[in-house]
């Protein structure tokens, strides 16, 4: 099997096939020493169904510390009625999941890849493109500094992120819907340290996000609308904070200091096929979706995982039948999370007037019923679908 992308899924993919049996390489445009740009200063929002598998994986205990937990979560939206809290102790939980910065993540990732003696590591080296599919064998396209060749595989996993390059080679065609919003990311420290709420705070621009970070610091995510987001980037750190502060509000008291400030466009991508011939797509190759909720690379692990358990006992790990299954295999969990982040994205950022009595009655009834709050719960915890085995507490798994 070849791999191509070192990033969050591709990696923790090669960790999850260890003892699979296959030969495995993974193919990682950075060079040995240095990590993938997506590992950078942003904030993950692990669920707990991730803590378990990356618990079982061996990269939690080669984190820094445990992360941020994330004991409640608190939402609201500025200009409506009515808030939401949801308690892990409620649901016989003492977190819903934690908070980590993906550059400690990818330190960790790195530390155990460089424990599996069998992983082939092809690095740096790009894939630039497609041969043909015989014999059960797909030809794959890589140049490095010496030159072109060619690499065969029973089965090319393309994780390679939202501007995939295995996806465009393989003629798949992907939705894209732009929500016009950029995201700042920054570290942020508040009057009152954290106490286990993680905070989401909803508008017209996209969501206000406060993580509960490990160090004392909250993990700020602010959404403000695209054609704002030169103004705002050009804003020092006081009238940053001040803005900020005027979209969150002060449950949390005055906001003192920022960290440095990195922004990201807010935008949907969904692949409309997730196989081909000797190929599938995985994590944000497959599907990008907006960060509200949180659900982006914890869905792109259940891909990962998912297919890992597929193949440890196949005969042959990309035959048509097998990739027909993990496709039926991820219809729900992915199905039910696109719906549920690109719905969430689209009504609580809509300023129609005639949306805010309904969606105050929402909060309201996500406040008070528990049969509702408890599917939310659920698929916030990475619990929707099939559900992968090492997702699952350690004495529930088979």
């Amino acid at each position: 099997m070849l791999i191509v992308g070192g990033g969050l899924v591709g990696a923790s993919l090669a960790l999850a096939l260890e003892h699979s049996g296959l030969d495995v390489a993974l193919l990682e445009a950075t060079v040995p020493g240095s990590l993938p740009a997506v590992f950078d200063e942003r904030n993950l929002s692990f669920a707990e169904a991730t803590v378990h598998a990356l618990a079982a994986l061996g990269v939690m205990r080669r984190m820094r510390s445990p992360g941020g937990a994330i004991e409640r979560i608190h939402i609201s939206r500025r200009g409506d009625f009515g808030r939401s809290l949801l308690r892990a102790e409620d649901y016989g939980r003492e977190v819903f999941g934690r908070v980590v910065v993906a550059r400690d993540f990818g330190e960790a990732l790195e530390a155990r890849l460089a424990e599996l003696p069998r992983l082939h590591r092809y690095r740096p080296m790009r894939f630039i493109g497609l041969g043909e599919v015989a014999d059960g064998l797909r030809t794959v396209r890589v140049a490095d500094d010496a030159g072109e060749r060619l690499l065969r595989t029973r089965l090319l996993v393309g994780a390679d992120g939202t501007g995939s390059a295995v996806r465009t080679a393989l003629g798949i065609e992907a939705d894209r819907h732009d929500y016009r919003q950029s995201l700042f990311v920054a570290r942020l420290r508040t009057q009152r340290p954290p106490d286990g709420t993680a905070y989401e705070r909803l508008g017209d621009d996209g969501p206000t996000a406060l993580l509960p970070r490990a160090d004392g610091h909250y993990g700020l995510i602010h959404g403000v609308d695209t054609a704002d987001a030169a103004a705002v980037t050009a804003l020092d750190d006081a009238a940053f904070l001040m803005r900020v502060q005027q979209a969150f509000g002060w449950r949390i008291g005055r906001f003192v200091s920022c960290g440095a400030r990195s922004v990201y466009p807010a935008a949907r991508l969904v692949a409309r096929a997730q196989v081909a011939p000797r190929a599938v797509l995985v994590g944000n190759a497959a599907q990008t979706i907006h960060p509200i909720g949180a659900q982006g690379f914890n869905l792109g692990l259940r891909d990962a995982l998912t297919l890992a358990e597929l193949v440890a006992d196949a005969a042959d790990c990309g035959e048509p039948a097998l990739l027909a299954r993990y496709v039926e295999c991820r219809a729900e969990d992915r199905e039910r999370t696109l719906a549920f982040s690109d719905g969430l994205a689209r009504l609580t950022a809509n300023p129609a007037g005639v949306l805010r009595p309904l969606r105050s009655l929402g909060m309201f009834a996500l406040d008070r019923l528990p049969a509702l709050q408890a599917g939310v719960v659920g698929g916030a915890m990475g619990y929707r679908g099939d559900v992968p085995a090492l997702c699952r507490a350690p004495e529930l798994r088979p």
